[in-house]
């Protein structure tokens, strides 16, 4: 069978692709230098000429800060380039595997989000990645939706690497009043690959880590498992602004798809250290 990543190089696609090929697929991995998903035709060549069994498109704008500034930018990257996608993939009756965010909530919620749940970005960034699951649905009769959230990876800048990186400070701040469900590269790369290999009913799903914590939270455990003496102290989000708002409550409904963050975050910093 054969599969075409987008993002090969990025965080989620470079641990994706080399569990991809060890579980025996045929891996296309493609950059921009090989795909420019912003460019319609080149995404039509492309599909059409390799004719993958299934697509799964990591590449995506992730600045979210940044989102605010270039909102144009990040539509464009995260929602029209989905559509070209998305329509591609169906001329080409492949399977879609879209990842999408738990931005595209609003945080209001006091209970799990399900992939039922009304969505209502507050940020440009998941206004962004809306458009994209809305342009993948609209355009695409075979896919496969993934809302993830605080994704982390041994290839890309994250929240653990940064908060280690702090260990010299004589005080850290992390804010404790947002909530979330921490997710590893490697455990949603899991949850993709079992996509393929099970075939399970055409949708939206929740591939985050399993239980939830808070920013702080998720920093005090790192520097737990770690063994790192920091001054950790818990502040707000009034207290530590940002330029994009960012949703209270992240909680998403996982069904048992992914395991316990604490779990993940333990066999990542084991790997890290090895």
């Amino acid at each position: 069978m054969k599969v075409l990543v987008t993002g090969a190089t990025g965080m989620l696609g470079s641990d994706l692709c080399p569990m991809l090929e060890d579980a025996g697929f045929e891996v296309i991995e493609t950059t921009r230098a090989e795909l420019d998903i912003t460019d319609e035709q080149n995404v039509k060549d492309v599909i059409n000429d390799v004719k993958p069994d299934y697509v799964v498109h990591c590449a995506a704008y992730t600045n979210v800060d940044g989102a605010e500034d270039e909102p144009d930018k990040a539509e464009l990257v995260n929602g029209t380039a989905a559509k070209y996608i998305a329509s591609a993939c169906k001329e080409n009756e492949a399977v879609l595997i879209y990842i999408s965010t738990d931005y595209v909530f609003d945080g209001t919620k006091n209970t799990p989000y399900v992939p039922e749940d009304k969505t209502n970005p507050i940020n440009a960034y998941g206004l962004s990645k809306l458009h994209g699951e809305q342009a993948v649905q609209e355009n695409c009769e075979q896919y496969y939706i993934l809302r993830t959230s605080w994704l982390y990876g041994h290839h890309g800048k994250n929240f653990v690497e940064t908060m280690i990186s702090l260990v010299n400070k004589p005080e850290v701040k992390v804010v404790d009043d947002q909530i979330g469900c921490p997710t590893w590269t490697v455990d949603l790369a899991d949850a993709i690959i079992s996509f393929i290999d099970e075939d399970p009913d055409y949708g939206i799903y929740h591939a985050c880590g399993g239980g939830n914590t808070t920013w702080y939270g998720f920093a005090k455990e790192i520097y737990n498992q770690t063994g790192l003496k920091v001054n950790l102290k818990p502040c707000t989000t009034q207290e530590f602004p940002r330029p994009a708002k960012r949703p209270q409550y992240s909680i998403m409904d996982n069904e048992g798809l992914l395991r316990d963050w604490k779990l993940a975050l333990k066999e990542y910093i084991e790997l890290r250290i090895d």
